[in-house]
């Protein structure tokens, strides 16, 4: 199977406040999307992963690096082009309430996407967002009400059914559960299932929280400062986290069952500065398995996985 979307190289640097320097907030990314696949991508805040979601969108231009829709390379489109292939991709934020303009109630909302790509008459685009709204789950009358009558779930709901308005083949989800309580957080979750089986939906699913990433993806990929430094399966990563980094996040999620656990990894400091990462692989400041290689040489991403299972890391253990 073709993928749907690949990533190649893709970087992005910001000029630092005050000039003098880059904050380097993704570096030399890889990826691909299959057409109904899931990609979970997942690391601490300050990683680069939603600035990630954002560049293959376009919504920040990139620095380097191609973005491959079908085969088609996004940066080489101009506005024009660029707009008539949005139809394809689309996002859901993260703050359901700073995401949905004020001014404007749910149906003229839910309907923008339609309005904009030229889609249907007054009277079809009235007849689809009545679809769309039960389709979320929410009651017909929604659409003359505005964006704070409602709950954050229910927010969340309405900013979900705009992103599948035009029916699209891949949607970016941008932490689209953190903001919510843990009650609805399951509900939003499955209702994004859902609609991936009923509209074949790839997704790439950003989110800090890694049981939310196993529940959701096929396969997972790990950021820390800027670079994907574990990619595999979610069954192999899980069974089988290689990296140090995806060691430590995977020791601290909770697991049901007997009570009894692996060892809690406790990484010592934070994220170092994007405007000044250090030398060699990144994360070596923070490792417990650092190599003298390590405080010096960039690691070369390798494939430790089966034939048929990819299982790439950036480690000088490997």
């Amino acid at each position: 199977m073709s993928d749907l979307l690949r990533v190649e190289g893709l970087t992005k640097h910001f000029p630092a406040r005050g000039g003098g320097g880059t904050v380097q907030a993704v570096n030399d990314v890889n990826f691909a999307i299959a057409p109904g696949e899931t990609l979970g991508v997942v690391g601490e805040s300050g990683c680069g992963k939603s600035t990630l979601g954002r560049t293959v969108l376009r919504l920040i231009e990139p620095t380097a690096g191609a973005i491959l829709f079908e085969g088609e390379d996004l940066r080489a489109l101009d506005a024009r082009s660029l707009r008539a292939r949005r139809r394809q991709m689309q996002m859901i934020f993260q703050d359901p309430f700073a995401s949905l303009d004020p001014r404007l109630n749910v149906a003229a909302i839910v309907a923008e996407p339609l309005v904009i790509h030229g889609v249907g008459d007054r009277a079809e685009r009235r007849r689809v967002v009545a679809e769309l709204l039960e389709t979320v789950g929410l009651d017909h009358d929604a659409a003359r009400r505005y964006p704070h009558e409602f709950s954050g779930g229910q927010r969340q709901r309405i900013g979900i059914a705009r992103a599948v308005a035009l029916r699209p083949r891949l949607i970016i989800a941008d932490e689209p559960v953190s903001a919510l309580d843990v009650s609805i957080q399951s509900q939003i979750l499955n209702l994004l299932v859902e609609l991936r089986r009923r509209f074949g939906l790839a997704y790439m699913f950003i989110s800090h929280d890694l049981a939310v990433v196993e529940h959701m993806s096929d396969k997972v990929a790990v950021m820390y400062l800027g670079r994907i430094v574990e990619a595999a399966t979610a069954d192999d990563l899980f069974a089988r986290p290689s990296h140090p980094y995806t060691e430590a996040l995977i020791s601290a999620v909770p697991r049901a069952g007997d009570g009894t656990r692996g060892e809690r990894i406790v990484l010592a400091g934070e994220l170092p500065n994007p405007e000044a990462p250090p030398p060699g692989c990144p994360f070596h400041p923070r490792c417990p398995k650092a190599l003298d290689a390590c405080r010096t040489t960039v690691p070369e991403e390798r494939d430790i996985g089966a034939l048929d299972r990819p299982h790439l890391v950036r480690c000088h253990l490997y």
